[in-house]
This record gives structure tokens, C-alpha cells and sequence, in this order.
């Protein structure tokens, strides 16, 4: 599995050249048969769903769910979770609070630690209250997981 870390906070400018960074990148992993997996949500998630359907990467979209069903995500990722299923070869419930962000957190390194590697779209800035890009770079390393950073020339923060 190959997965995406990376700033909450792109520009839709960013967001743009990364899908197609991203797409050109996973070809390859598309040709070896592997398959791209992203938990659900706004912004990056949704570029790199394009980016993998462009290249051809089978994807897994991971929704938070309770008691095996289906939990609510905020307002601002529902819309996005409806494009990334549309995508989606295979959806995959894991046990979580969306609006936990420590659950969230824990969430994401269980997924890091079944991929072989991951892209990590990331300024290298460090972890703060809100982004915790740095974190999950470092937890991945540390568990022997292939981190790739991108961080494309002109790229930047703002609102998607």
C-alpha cells in the first residue's frame, strides 16, 4: 500500500500541481499491481484519489466508523468522502471518532503501519495544535515505512 500525509491546509493552487505530481509518481505502483490508500477528508485526500485513478492505482478509502456503522464526518469533509468512494476500488471501516483528533491521529498511524510507503506532502514545518505532518513523517520513519517528502516549487498554504 502506498498512503498520503500532508498539510490540512493546502491552496487550491497547491492542491492542483499536487495531483498531478502525484499521478506522474504512481504509475509505477499502479504497473506493480500495489494500491493507494487515504482516509477520508477534504483537500489532499481528494488529490491524491484523482491523482491514483489517473494513473491507474487501485484505491482504499478508510472511513471512520462506530460499532461497525458508518460515523458522521464534519460538514466540510462529507462532499469530499462522496468523491473519494466514487473512486474506490474498496472502502475499509476503522473503529474511530472523527471529530477525535486524537483518534484521528491514532487512526492514521495504524494505516502508516501497513504501507510500504508513504508521500508526505509536507513543508517541513513542525507539528502543531492543529497539523500534525511532522509527526506522521517521523512515526512512519520509525516503523520502517519508505517516506517520500513533496513539497512542489510554488506550493503553499491558504485555504482550499
Amino acid at each position: 500500500m502506498i498512503a498520503v500525509v500532508g498539510h490540512p491546509d493546502l491552496s487550491a493552487s497547491t492542491l492542483a500541481l499536487l495531483e498531478e505530481e502525484l499521478r506522474s509518481r504512481l504509475g509505477d505502483f499502479a504497473r506493480a499491481g500495489r494500491a493507494g490508500l487515504v482516509r477520508a477528508g477534504k483537500g489532499l485526500p481528494v488529490a491524491f484519489g484523482r491523482a491514483a485513478r489517473k494513473a491507474g492505482l487501485a484505491l482504499v478509502t478508510v472511513l471512520p466508523s462506530r460499532n461497525g456503522v458508518p460515523a458522521q464526518l464534519a460538514e466540510l469533509d462529507r462532499k469530499a468522502a462522496g468523491e473519494l468512494l466514487l473512486l474506490s476500488q474498496q472502502v475499509r471501516l476503522v473503529e474511530f471518532d472523527p471529530g477525535d483528533r486524537g483518534a484521528c491521529v491514532s487512526a492514521d498511524e495504524s494505516l502508516l503501519r501497513n504501507c510500504a510507503r508513504v508521500f508526505a506532502v509536507w513543508d517541513g514545518s513542525p507539528s502543531n495544535g492543529r497539523d500534525v505532518t511532522a509527526h506522521l513523517v517521523a512515526y512512519a520513519r520509525s516503523h520502517g515505512v519508505d517516506v517520500e517528502v513533496i513539497w512542489p516549487r510554488g506550493a503553499m498554504h491558504g485555504i482550499a
